[in-house]
């Protein structure tokens, strides 16, 4: 479990395909403090499992579904990509809970600066729109962002110079693609109320 407040953006080193799995190496300062093999950090929202680490860098066996499905496809040395560590439980939430299980991929529409703010319009797979909702939680790239603004199979948000600074957005341009996790509450209220009907 995550809270979508990104840590740090490291940079890919590798990602190469072995025979066993794609084999992912991600340069990093923060997260690799106080982790082990076996720890769970979320890598542009989608949870991985380190598998090995030093003082500056990170390994993951990444699957081939997760390729598939995830913006992780495009990973490229040098790109940056967003960092959390599972939240501890004596830890302070904000955010919003963020499981690291990536819904659907996006593609930005519109990234561009409004005044001081940043404004960002991702267009949606239509089939996930049910779970957009003005001022909810959505996590692009395990970044959790509030929702502010819903046009048919588009959403967007407002960005503040912070969050710019400190995760990868700053590379991001319309056309790019990035991780889409949807609120969990919505997924679950939906299973509820759909189970009660089918009652």
């Amino acid at each position: 479990m995550f809270t979508g407040l990104v840590e740090e953006a490291g940079r890919v080193v590798a990602f190469t395909q072995a025979q066993e799995a794609w084999r992912l190496q991600i340069a990093a300062q923060v997260v690799t403090r106080q982790v082990a093999p076996g720890d769970s950090i979320a890598v542009n929202g989608c949870c991985l499992t380190v598998t090995r680490f030093d003082a500056g860098n990170l390994w993951f066996d990444v699957l081939e579904e997760t390729r598939r499905l995830t913006s992780f496809s495009q990973l490229t040395p040098g790109l940056r990509v967003n960092l959390e560590r599972s939240l501890r439980a004596d830890a302070r939430l904000g955010g919003h809970f963020v499981t690291g299980h990536i819904d659907a991929p996006g593609r930005i529409e519109v990234f561009e600066t409004r005044g001081k703010d940043h404004y960002l319009k991702v267009a949606v797979p239509a089939e996930f729109t049910r779970y957009l909702v003005y001022k909810g939680s959505v996590a692009i790239d395990g970044i959790s962002l509030t929702v502010a603004e819903v046009v048919g199979d588009s959403f967007a948000v407002w960005l503040i110079p912070h969050t710019l600074a400190v995760t990868n957005l700053q590379e991001r341009k319309a056309g790019d693609t990035v991780n889409l996790e949807f609120d969990l509450l919505a997924k679950y209220v939906e299973k509820i109320c759909g189970s009660r009907q089918q009652s």
